[in-house]
C-alpha cells in the first residue's frame, strides 16, 4: 500500500457540512487507497466524488463542479499528466493537488509545468495531505471572495448567500438554490451590466464538454425572474439577449 500513517479520525462525519467545506474530486485507481482517502475526507467535512481512470475523471469534470482535484499520476486510460493538461487548456482553473509514487524533481516540474497547483509523493503522511487540501481549497474561496465581495450580494430587496447556497427575495422568501443556479447567478454578478456570452456560460457552469439547450438556459434565467423580480415579465434585473447571451443589471 502506498501511503503510511493514515489513522481514521474518531471525529463524528457531519455531511450537511460538506457544502461549506467544500466538493473534492479523487482520481485514483487502487480501489484500497481510494477509499481510505475517501473516508478520511468525508471525516474532515468535505463531499468527495471519485474517479478511477483518467477518462471517467474528465466526463466527472464536465458534469460537475469541484473546489479541489486530488489526481494520481498513473492511471488507467488517460494518465494524469494528460488529464491535467487538458483541464488547463479547457481554462479551467480548479485546484489540483497531483499525487504520485515518481518522486524525482523532474516529475514534479513536469507536473506543476502542465498545471498541478501542489504535488505530494507517495507515501505520504495522512495529516500533510488534508492539511495541502485545506490550504488549496481556502486559498481558492478567498480568490472567488475576492472576485465577488464575499458570500452575499445584494440586489434592490434581494440578498444572495453564496455560502449557505440560498436567497433571500423581495417578498421574504427564503429560496435553496441548486449548484447550477448558484454558479450561473455568480457568473452573471461577476459581470454586471455586461452581455456574458452562451459560451462562456456553458463553460463556467455546465462544463466544457456537455452542452444544453439554449432553452435550458433560457429556464435558469425564467427562473430568476420568478424569484427576484417583482413584475417578472418586464424584468429589471435578468435579460436575456436574442443570439448573444444573457445579461444581469443594477
Amino acid at each position: 500500500m502506498y501511503f503510511c500513517n493514515i489513522i481514521t479520525h474518531n471525529r463524528r462525519c457531519i455531511m450537511s457540512k460538506a457544502a461549506e467545506q467544500g466538493y473534492i474530486l479523487l482520481v485514483e485507481d487502487e480501489e484500497n487507497l481510494q477509499e481510505a482517502l475517501k473516508l478520511n475526507l468525508e471525516l474532515e467535512g468535505y463531499e468527495v466524488t471519485c474517479a478511477g481512470d483518467g477518462a471517467e475523471a474528465l466526463k466527472k469534470i464536465a458534469e460537475e463542479y469541484f473546489d479541489l482535484i486530488i489526481m494520481d499520476v498513473m492511471l488507467p486510460e488517460i494518465d494524469g499528466i494528460a488529464v491535467t493538461e487538458n483541464i488547463r487548456l479547457n481554462n479551467n482553473d480548479v485546484p489540483i493537488l497531483m499525487v504520485s509514487a515518481k518522486g524525482s524533481s523532474a516529475e514534479k516540474v513536469l507536473g506543476l509545468k502542465k498545471g498541478a497547483d501542489d504535488y505530494i509523493t507517495k507515501p505520504f503522511n495522512l495529516e500533510e495531505l488534508l492539511l495541502r487540501v485545506k490550504k488549496l481549497i481556502n486559498k481558492n474561496k478567498r480568490l472567488q471572495d475576492k472576485e465577488t465581495g464575499g458570500d452575499n450580494y445584494h440586489f434592490g430587496k434581494n440578498t444572495i448567500d453564496f455560502k449557505a447556497q440560498s436567497a433571500t427575495n423581495y417578498r421574504g422568501r427564503v429560496i435553496e438554490l441548486s449548484r447550477k443556479e448558484a454558479m450561473l447567478l455568480k457568473l452573471l454578478l461577476e459581470n454586471k451590466n455586461d452581455v456574458v456570452p452562451r459560451e462562456k456560460i456553458l463553460q463556467a457552469v455546465w462544463g466544457y464538454n456537455v452542452y444544453p439547450t439554449t432553452r435550458t438556459v433560457d429556464n435558469f434565467i425564467l427562473s430568476f425572474r420568478k424569484y427576484f423580480e417583482e413584475d417578472s415579465r418586464n424584468p429589471r434585473y435578468f435579460h436575456s439577449i436574442r443570439g448573444v447571451g444573457y445579461q444581469f443589471t443594477n
